[in-house]
């Protein structure tokens, strides 16, 4: 039995894959790397009865006599596959969210990292990516055109990143080029023919952004069904809304218990906010200084958390960017690491932190390095690096399994559970050794962040069940989250743009804690480093599926 559900993995696996051009490439398989999705409706249909016919090959297998790692890469690309129905006959933002057809990811996938496709290769498969952008834009206007509605917030959101997308077919593919100067007759007609579609695609959303008065939230039962398979637990939103709310007050008393100590004076309304205030000013950052900020913590962090023993430091490169301009709107940072189906792995892991929008105005813009000053650097670096999504991300590529499946698919909630267990780990060990005042304000900025993670969950609920207005978000961000101007209003943004991702750090969080509790019991004896690694050396599973594999 375990080799044939092997076998019907595997096949399920590729039919994925095949379907998802974008998304195998940036794996690491470039069986398809000179394609692009198909969104026509008659892709629809086929799509359907691939995910139909594999849930029945699923189901075929018999469950019981799979050992515990096949048990869980069965119930993994079970849910996976199901996701993927609902979100294809249920939920079809194909039809309504222009950012699910951009080709972003497409292109700057092919540019950025090797991936196994040596850069001769990925030339020619960029160049037949641009020659199929026009007939791949104009299905999207169709499907969009024929769909329900959009929202203003996905149209200019798209509207933006195709001009990022314009621009990284300029220099980027210049300098992918310089290597392979005789292929430039085949790949600048190809782009030409991208950048006109993708101007044009462009105007057509600008035209679009005035009539686009679609609700983009999802609804109670649309958005029950999402964070179901998002988090791939048993929270229903109104159990994380309520544990949310309550861990939100306890935290305020945290910090505010902290910012006394950090004051050296009893506790007194808007002493938090001055505190906090006082650390950021006293680290502000500027558009000179972030990157060098981010790479000095990163090469500090590795030291450190060698030294303290937390958990294993892989010696695998990591590297700090700006974010690609095509892929902003949703986050500030985010872990790109290489494709773990590549066949190589020489390519480093790129860590990429986002500039303020060039059309915030100056004091919006100021609010920004406040936000995300030098201590608040750290613990970014300490959640996007090491020891957080960077070196789980490597741990995870380095796992052996019968199947590729938990190589391809990750649990969210682990993924951002880990790096944030793992930020708190850093802060309450400090940054060095004694009890320094650095210390105590990366204490101070970690629970700060603790306090957006706990809100990112309230927001997500209450964003997409309609039960919060604009003002009443951005007050609760600014006021009891603390968070600057520019941050509250990106948050606001991300929370409309997406759906149960913002979840995954409070539940996420919340789950894997408990499993480190849990496996130290277990382990009686065990170091920190030890318990952690056996932690990290399962992959990306769902917390729910990683317990049964630790045997707890």
């Amino acid at each position: 039995m375990t080799t044939r559900f092997r076998e019907v993995a595997e096949r399920i696996l590729d039919a994925l894959l095949e379907t998802s051009p974008e998304w195998a490439s940036e794996l690491g398989d470039q069986r398809f790397a000179d394609r692009l999705s198909d969104h026509s409706v008659d892709a629809d249909t086929r799509r359907v009865a691939t995910l139909a016919d594999a849930l029945s090959a699923l189901d075929e297998i018999d469950d019981t006599m799979l050992p515990p790692a096949d048990h869980v890469d069965l119930e993994m690309l079970r849910s996976r596959v199901s996701a993927d129905m609902w979100r294809c006959t249920e939920l079809r933002s194909h039809t309504w969210d222009p950012l699910e057809h951009l080709p972003g990811d497409a292109v700057h996938t092919l540019l950025a990292r090797d991936n196994g496709l040596p850069a001769e290769e990925r030339l020619r498969a960029l160049a037949a990516r641009c020659r199929a952008l026009p007939d791949y834009l104009a299905t999207a206007r169709h499907r969009l055109d024929e769909g329900p509605g959009m929202p203003r917030v996905h149209v200019e959101t798209a509207a933006s990143r195709t001009r990022g997308l314009i621009a990284m077919l300029g220099e980027e593919v210049d300098a992918l080029l310089d290597s392979h100067p005789s292929l430039r007759g085949m790949v600048d007609p190809a782009r030409r023919v991208a950048v006109d579609a993708l101007s044009e695609h462009s105007e057509w959303l600008r035209a679009r952004v005035d009539s686009a008065t679609a609700d983009p939230r999802l609804g109670e039962r649309d958005f029950a069904a999402q964070l179901w398979y998002t988090l791939d637990s048993e929270l229903s939103p109104d159990t994380l809304l309520t544990r949310a709310e309550s861990d939100l007050l306890g935290t305020e008393e945290e910090i505010a218990e902290l910012a006394a100590e950090y004051d050296g004076k009893p506790r007194y309304p808007g002493q938090v906010r001055a505190v906090l205030d006082r650390i950021a000013s006293g680290t502000v950052t500027s558009s000179d200084t972030v990157r060098p900020l981010c790479e000095e913590a990163l090469e500090h962090l590795r030291e450190r958390v060698a030294g303290l023993e937390l958990v294993s430091v892989p010696e695998d490169p990591v590297r700090v960017i700006p974010m690609p301009e095509a892929r902003r709107g949703v986050s500030v940072a985010y872990c790109d690491p290489p494709g773990p189906l590549s066949p190589r792995s020489e390519d480093p892991t790129l860590v990429a932190v986002a500039p303020p929008p060039a059309d915030w105005p100056d004091e919006r813009r100021a609010s920004f390095y406040r936000e995300y000053n030098g201590t608040m650097l750290r613990t970014l670096m300490a959640h996007e690096g090491v020891p957080g999504h960077a070196l789980q991300l490597s741990r995870a590529a380095g796992y052996a399994g019968g199947t590729r499946v938990r190589h391809a698919l990750r649990s969210g909630t682990f993924v951002e559970g880990w790096a944030v267990y793992a930020e708190e780990a850093v802060a309450l060990r400090g940054w060095t050794d004694g009890g320094s005042r650095d210390n105590l304000a990366l204490r101070l900025i970690q629970m700060k962040t603790r306090l957006r993670m706990i809100i990112n969950a309230i927001l997500d609920v209450r964003t997409h069940t309609r039960t919060i207005t604009e003002d009443e978000a951005l007050t609760m961000l600014t006021e009891r989250g603390h968070q600057e101007d520019g941050e509250a209003v990106g948050k606001w943004r991300r929370a409309r743009l997406t759906s149960g991702q913002l979840s995954t750090y409070y539940t996420g969080q919340w789950e894997v804690g408990g499993l480190v509790r849990d496996l130290t019991r277990k382990r009686s004896g065990a170091g920190t480093r030890e318990v952690h690694d056996e932690l990290l050396a399962h992959g990306s599973p769902p917390p729910r599926h990683l317990r049964v594999l630790l045997g707890l």
